[in-house]
């Protein structure tokens, strides 16, 4: 007899299967979820050292015995975490041969908060502000709270030895052309020394709220603007002439002697400066109370078509400047305005008032916004001829 399997058998194989599937998906979750449970640890963390990032932009001047450091505190440590609390650092120097070469002198500490700058300044010892200029490199360490650092910042250098002597008797008068500046002559070693001006604004512009801008947009005074000059030769007197102050600002000046010397270094020479101290400020009002310049140039052209005669010149070129005033005088007569009660805006002036038969003179003179009128130019003359008989 033969076996047939009928459809029935087939389809009762059909749920015992699922249900071995299913039995098996759950114990591959259930072994899954124990692997992954909080009972095998993972990687061990390094615990943060709390080094302050390093300082790359340290910076150093010296005038005359005294030297400024500036640099930029860190907000993070290396492990990019934000520091809490204030930063030590501690600064030291590095001299020249004959100085302690190689060693890093500790100079002094102070703390910072994180994110300002930072600044430490220092009186050079005796032996340091004498003999001849050499280099002289300031670093800033910045410590952890368990006095661990990240390395030495960049180094800053100045110069060591003799400062040039203070630029004494500072002077200051204000001329048409600009501040013109008298000092003594400094020295350094017998020397002439050349003379660093330093410039301060005193009334800078209130910011509007909203700044022009573009190509013609006018360019904003510097608050602070420096001027060097250099050492005056035998029987050349000192002083300079600021030909970029303008009138109706206020400003100070202080003056330091400065040596330029030639020091060398790893890439070969390089060209350094040694300044004194910085001397006492001046304080200067431009107060223009200068008249334009006289104009040049004036021509007197008749016209005898219209009966007038035309007048023009070369035109001034001051920043204040209103305008022009033209004034006229018979052969013999007195000068009076002709111009009327405005200023000319123009060189240019067409005199209607003629008679034939007449020789007149000009002059024209040139008037500021303030009122400040200049000497009548050179005269010109003209005349307008009697007219001929009628044909």
């Amino acid at each position: 007899m033969r076996f047939v399997p009928n459809a029935d058998m087939a389809l009762d194989r059909v749920p015992i299967n699922r249900k071995l599937l299913t039995g098996m998906a759950f114990a591959g979750f259930h072994v899954a979820f124990l692997l992954s449970g909080c009972g095998i640890p993972g990687a061990p963390q390094s615990p943060s050292l709390k080094l302050p990032e390093r300082v790359t932009d340290l910076t150093a001047v010296r005038a005359g015995n005294s030297v400024v450091l500036n640099w930029t505190s860190p907000k993070k440590t290396t492990d990019h975490l934000l520091i809490q609390g204030s930063v030590k650092a501690a600064v030291c120097r590095r001299a020249g041969k004959g100085d302690g070469a190689g060693s890093c002198v500790k100079a002094g500490e102070v703390s910072v908060a994180p994110g300002v700058i930072g600044e430490f300044r220092e009186t050079l010892p005796a032996a340091l502000v004498t003999g001849e200029p050499r280099e002289l490199d300031y670093f800033v360490e910045l410590k952890s709270p368990k006095g661990r650092s990240a390395g030495l910042s960049n180094p800053a250098v100045v110069l060591a030895g003799a400062a040039p002597r203070a630029i004494s008797g500072l002077s200051a008068e204000v001329r048409a052309d600009g501040v013109a500046l008298r000092w003594s002559p400094g020295e350094s070693g017998g020397q002439s020394v050349g003379v660093r001006l330093h410039r301060k604004l005193l009334n800078p512009p209130v910011p509007e709220k909203k700044q022009q801008s573009g190509p013609m947009a006018p360019a904003a005074e510097p608050v602070l603007r420096d001027l060097f000059v250099e050492a005056p030769t035998d029987g050349q007197p000192t002083g300079a002439l600021d030909k970029t102050a303008h009138f109706g600002e206020v400003y100070e000046y202080t003056a330091q002697g400065v040596t330029r010397v030639s020091i060398d270094g790893p890439d070969g020479k390089k060209s350094m400066e040694l300044a004194g101290d910085i001397s006492a400020p001046i304080r200067v009002d431009v107060v223009d109370t200068f008249p334009p310049a006289v104009p040049r140039g004036l021509v007197a052209v008749l016209a005898p078509e219209e009966k007038t005669i035309d007048l023009s010149w070369q035109p001034d070129t001051e920043e204040d400047l209103a305008g022009y005033i033209v004034y006229r005088a018979a052969s013999d007569g007195e000068w009076k305005r002709i111009s009327g009660p405005k200023p000319l805006e123009g060189p240019a002036f067409r005199d209607p008032s003629v008679e034939a038969g007449h020789s007149y003179r000009y002059a024209v003179s040139a008037i500021d916004l303030t009122g400040h009128e200049s000497k009548r130019s050179a005269e010109a003359q003209e005349a307008l001829p009697e007219s001929g008989p009628t044909p």
